[in-house]
């Protein structure tokens, strides 16, 4: 195991550095580094670490989401409104309907398989846009209509609603139908997952007021709260759906709220926590991704997530209807919201490890979607936030 992490991580450094120098994000560095260990081409990486892949990769999220809510400030939240809300599903529904009325005349599934199809390609990536817009939101750019905190808010809930989708999808799939319980989990989950954080939030901003302590144990405390969060979701599945990932970063929102001092000195530390996560993330995304599945899927996977995406930005802008944002600021919205790499690589293979007849399509078009969108995501962001969004020097 140890030498597989030496491995992840001094590669995913060099080729993420490298990409960095050609003017591509490190990300897709750390992708391809992935690609390179992974079972599929030089087989580098122990199966002890494969084996908790998804674990790590989780890991990682927590550690971002939660420096995102120690970023964002609920009264920036309040300023964006509707939008803000819209944002969570309508843009998921676009893509998901888009998928579903173009899969069956293109890769010749079924209505139910290209609903599935859809509910996976249609997930949002936190791993990429968070950092992403926690970088635009401390340089300053676009703070007038809260751009990054309005994509923040809704790539968190956006997972939450269409995993309850897939589930419900492939349920349907192997005869057991939709229950109407699982569509009312969604707001469910999310209400439950922003009050347990908002509260553990205000409960351990108290205890921090009340005993000194240094900030890494702070950083040790909150990480295990989060760790809890997760297991919680678990546990009640099936009982009361809480959604751990809104919960955490709630948390964070809610220390960010109550004390903003400790909070910016907390992000500082999660910056640093963030440059090994990162590399462990992305390198983990890469090495799910199977090249034998990119080399069957031929042009019209590609098409498919071309045109999902165009239907994708199409409800980005409905979200924006009748709206003070200005065309530059919706463009940029429509890109940050494309790009797709962590929740296609933890349920692209649901399918296939339930043999249903279309789980290898959807396996396929999850490893294209993650190629495709993932860089196509991060490069359309970081080449475009300074051209599209208003810069505010105070």
């Amino acid at each position: 195991m140890l030498t597989s992490l030496a491995f992840i991580f001094l590669l995913g450094l060099l080729l993420g550095s490298i990409f960095e120098r050609l003017k591509l994000p490190s990300l897709l560095g750390m992708i391809f580094t992935g690609i390179i260990l992974g079972p599929h081409v030089l087989n580098l990486l122990d199966e002890s670490i494969l084996s908790i892949s998804a674990d790590l990769r989780q890991l990682a999220l927590v550690i971002i989401l939660t420096r995102a809510g120690l970023s964002l400030d609920l009264d920036d939240l309040k300023k964006v409104g509707r939008p803000a809300v819209l944002m969570c599903f309508i843009p998921a529904c676009f893509e998901i309907a888009g998928v579903t009325l173009l899969a069956p005349h293109l890769l010749g599934v079924t209505r139910l398989e290209a609903a599935i199809m859809g509910s996976v390609l249609a997930a949002v990536s936190p791993a990429v846009i968070v950092p992403r817009m926690i970088k635009i939101m401390e340089e300053g750019y676009g703070k007038n209509h809260s751009i990054p905190q309005l994509i923040l808010a809704g790539a968190s809930v956006d997972d939450v609603f269409v995993i309850v989708l897939f589930t419900s999808f492939t349920g349907l799939a192997k005869g057991n139908g939709i229950e109407l319980i699982n569509f009312a989990s969604i707001p469910v989950s999310i209400i439950m997952g922003i009050l347990l954080g908002g509260i553990f939030g205000l409960l351990i901003t108290k205890f921090f007021k009340m005993l000194h302590m240094r900030d890494s144990v702070k950083i040790i405390i909150i990480l295990s709260i989060s760790f809890l969060f997760i297991e919680c979701e678990n546990q009640l599945k099936g009982i009361i759906p809480i959604s751990g990932l809104l919960a955490i970063m709630s948390m964070g929102i809610a220390i960010n709220q109550w004390y903003p001092i400790l909070s910016k000195r907390l992000s500082q530390k999660y910056n640093r926590l963030w440059v090994g996560a990162e590399i462990l993330l992305f390198v983990l995304v890469g090495a799910t991704v199977d090249v034998g599945y990119v080399k069957k899927a031929g042009v019209l996977f590609l098409v498919l997530i071309c045109l999902a995406l165009l239907m994708r930005m199409i409800g980005v802008l409905f979200c924006m209807f009748k709206t003070s944002f200005t065309k530059k600021e919706r463009i940029f919205c429509m890109l940050a919201y494309t790009p797709k790499a962590t929740v296609q690589a933890a349920i692209g293979g649901i399918p296939l490890a339930m043999n249903l007849a279309c789980g290898q399509k959807v396996l396929t078009a999850a490893v294209v979607a993650i190629l495709v969108t993932a860089p196509f995501g991060a490069i359309a962001v970081d080449k475009s936030y300074r051209l599209l969004l208003e810069k505010n020097n105070e």
